[in-house]
């Protein structure tokens, strides 16, 4: 039986994944595609450089809750008195997956989607949302210095397992054997980041990244 309920949990986590919320509110409201204009990334980022804050800021709210339900929702294993703690911690570790995956490739939108890093930020939140204040607060350093989204992301992705690392202590005192997993989660996403962000690092290197410059005046 709790085998079915974290299966269907699993689908459950790919569908809400899958909501496409940068395309349906561009067509819906503005009456554009966001993936056929900027960087052609169905994501918060793309909408605030083609369309502005007013498009973007719902996006981005919608896409992180995505990943925050989803992993909160493993918390209903709860009832089954024979799971422990520190397998719910596992579970909630194991539907981050789904559910970024669904918005890198939605079902809902011909599996196009975005590059999954607010989903991504809501699920870590729910999960261990002291580390994902830090990996914030690295972003927002990094984008006042540089101005661009995605190194700011990218170092941001990268900083995650090295304060896992540093609070594994903590961790294992929190969660005692689902501590590894947490760890090897940490990695995996920064390897994630870093392989949706590949043609923005070719872009950096070359220089040709755009800036955001979120106090200038639009156009």
């Amino acid at each position: 039986m709790t085998c079915c309920a974290v299966f269907v949990l699993l689908i459950v986590a790919y569908l809400l994944g899958s909501i496409p919320s940068a395309v349906w509110i561009g067509r819906h409201y503005f009456g554009v595609d966001i993936r056929e204009h900027g960087s052609k990334n169905a994501g918060a980022t793309n909408m605030l450089r083609v369309l502005g804050l007013r498009a973007a800021l719902p996006v981005f709210v919608i896409d992180f809750l995505k990943g925050f339900i989803a992993v909160s929702a493993m918390s209903l294993l709860r009832l089954d008195p024979t799971i422990s703690a520190a397998w719910i911690i596992d579970f909630k570790i194991c539907a981050v997956a789904p559910v970024v995956l669904g918005h890198i490739f939605p079902i809902f939108a011909s599996f196009r989607g975005g590059k999954g890093v607010s989903t991504l930020i809501g699920a870590v939140t729910g999960i261990q949302p002291a580390l994902a204040l830090l990996c914030f607060a690295v972003w927002m350093l990094v984008f006042i210095f540089t101005h661009y989204v995605s190194l700011s992301s990218i170092v941001a992705g990268v900083s995650f397992p090295i304060f896992v690392l540093l609070f594994s202590g903590t961790l294992y005192k929190r969660y005692g054997e689902a501590s590894w997993l947490f760890i090897l989660f940490s990695v995996v996403v920064a390897a994630l980041l870093l392989w949706t962000h590949r043609k923005n690092i070719a872009r950096l290197r070359a220089g040709t990244e755009p800036k955001m410059h979120l106090w200038k005046k639009r156009q």
